[in-house]
């Protein structure tokens, strides 16, 4: 849109048939909402079919469903996936990432950008992550872990998850901006969207301590909502 194109906003992957440029978020950041493969390689051929390209953005894949992605599609044409090591690999600092496309579409985002200097460091960072398969297992199962204790904890205290993927989870409730002020006041943030008052993300908690404070917090916060409750049942 800054650069003069227009641009939308759709909720259905059918509605970006006729666009010229498609970009799917999968998993989809807040809610996690993930689209099936076969729908993106069938939105991705009537693209390919009038010469327009689909981008695909799986920053949260490495959490998602394996065999929902496309990256091992892309040689078909018309298709770009995205990558990054600032999610699932927690190297956000070293702002490292990468596409999967065909040749011909590599070589023209070769050609448009230019050399790109990336840090032998971040090189390094990302070729050892991607190798280090018994690391990924293992974070896998932890992460799979904490997300089903951080939903039945937040159900104890009246907020249903809704959805997300395991490095973040999604909350729809009426009372989600008191939740959200309640907790930040304790120093929990939660991310909390303009447009959409009734949604909540959260993170997982990084070690006991910060369980607890969460516990606590969601404790105190019950409490204050059913006092206020009582105050104004008639």
């Amino acid at each position: 849109a800054i650069a003069g194109h227009a641009a939308a906003e759709v909720d259905d992957v059918e509605a970006l048939t006729e666009a010229d440029l498609a970009v799917v978020v999968n998993p989809n950041n807040p809610d996690g909402r993930v689209v099936e493969r076969e729908r993106l390689l069938q939105l991705a051929a009537r693209l390919r079919a009038r010469g327009r390209l689909l981008v695909v953005d799986e920053a949260f894949m490495d959490v998602g469903p394996a065999a929902e992605s496309l990256a091992g599609d892309v040689r078909q044409g018309g298709i770009v996936v995205l990558r990054s090591f600032g999610k699932f690999f927690g190297l956000a600092g070293v702002r490292l990432g990468f596409a999967l496309a065909d040749t011909l579409t590599v070589q023209r985002l070769e050609t448009q950008l230019g050399p790109w200097a990336v840090a032998g460091p971040a090189l390094e960072y990302g070729i050892r992550a991607l190798g280090d398969t018994q690391w990924q297992a293992a974070m896998r199962g932890r992460l799979a872990q904490d997300a089903a204790r951080l939903d039945k904890l937040f159900a104890r205290f009246g907020a249903t998850v809704a959805g997300g993927t395991t490095l973040f989870r999604y909350l729809r409730l009426p009372e989600a901006a008191g939740l959200f002020s309640a907790l930040g006041e304790r120093g929990i943030l939660l991310r909390h969207f303009a447009q959409r008052p009734q949604v909540l993300r959260a993170g997982l908690p990084g070690d006991e301590t910060e369980w607890q404070r969460l516990e606590a917090a969601l404790a105190d916060w019950t409490s204050l909502r059913e006092h206020r409750t009582k105050e104004t049942s008639p």
